[in-house]
This record gives C-alpha cells, sequence and structure tokens, in this order.
C-alpha cells in the first residue's frame, strides 16, 4: 500500500439560530449547491439524511465535474453529523457538521477530511480551501438565519391571531 497523507481543515461561524435549525439545514444534501460553489447537483431526499441513508453529489474541480457517492455514517441530532464518500482521487472524504448551543445561538463548526490523501495539498490548496470555507460558512449562516426569523414572523402571526 503507498503511503498517504491526511488532511484535516475545520471552520466555524457564530449563528443566531438554535443548533437543531443549524443541523437540520446542513444535514439536508439538498441545502448544499445554496451555500456550496462547487455542489452542482444533488440526488437525494429533501429533508435531513439519518444514519445509513446515502446521496449523490455532482462536485465540480478544477479537473471538471466529478460524482461523489456519500453515505450518512453519524447523526447525533442536534449536535453532530456526519458523511463520508469514496474517491479514486483524493481517498475517502469526511464531511463533519457539529454544532454547539453559545449565547445568542449556534456554534456550527464544518469539518472536511481526507484521511489517506495520495500527497499532501499544496499552500494554494489550502488556501482555496480555506476560501470556500469562508463562503460556504458566510452562506450557511445567511440562510439559517433568514429561515430562524421567517419562522419568528410567522410564530409572531400566528399568537396575533
Amino acid at each position: 500500500m503507498s503511503d498517504t497523507v491526511r488532511f484535516e481543515r475545520s471552520h466555524d461561524i457564530l449563528i443566531a439560530a438554535p443548533p437543531a435549525a443549524v443541523l437540520d439545514y446542513v444535514s439536508n444534501p439538498n441545502s448544499w449547491p445554496e451555500w456550496m460553489p462547487a455542489s452542482h447537483h444533488i440526488d437525494s431526499p429533501d429533508r435531513p439524511l439519518q444514519i445509513g441513508e446515502g446521496f449523490t453529489e455532482r462536485w465540480g474541480t478544477s479537473r471538471g465535474e466529478v460524482r461523489l457517492d456519500w453515505r450518512v455514517t453519524e447523526r447525533d441530532h442536534p449536535h453532530r453529523w456526519v458523511a463520508r464518500a469514496e474517491t479514486d482521487f483524493l481517498g475517502p472524504i469526511v464531511a463533519r457538521y457539529t454544532v454547539e448551543e453559545v449565547a445568542g445561538g449556534s456554534r456550527y463548526t464544518r469539518t472536511i477530511l481526507n484521511p489517506a490523501r495520495p500527497k499532501a495539498p499544496t499552500p494554494a490548496i489550502v488556501q482555496r480551501v480555506d476560501d470556500e470555507a469562508a463562503v460556504c460558512l458566510a452562506n450557511i449562516k445567511n440562510a439559517v438565519e433568514r429561515r430562524a426569523a421567517a419562522g419568528s414572523r410567522a410564530a409572531e402571526t400566528d399568537v396575533g391571531r
């Protein structure tokens, strides 16, 4: 077996919404194209996925579009969700989403892990991962906070009736 390299990057953001709202949004793969520029198409039920469920993603890379077949390996609602895809070009890819309750909402952490990458990423690749993560987190924050605000307005309207 050839030598491989473990690569892991984590990024987090504060979101003014309860943990369940955050985890439900990011663990529904159909939301991914809304917040992740590299995610072009998802074939999945339109809901948060549970342990053992799978889905397919078409993902854009510098090499063109690739197909990733994901399987959910962990779910501890509303705190943790993990999915794994096997690839022939990067080895396994693991997406781990964790949410913790904090004052004013939630701290969402997105970790991307390649436990057996064929070679170490270049500094340019690491920078690209970090730049993409910043875009993803901002998009998630905006979408979840917008949905939470809409839900609050709807609840206030129902109470006023």
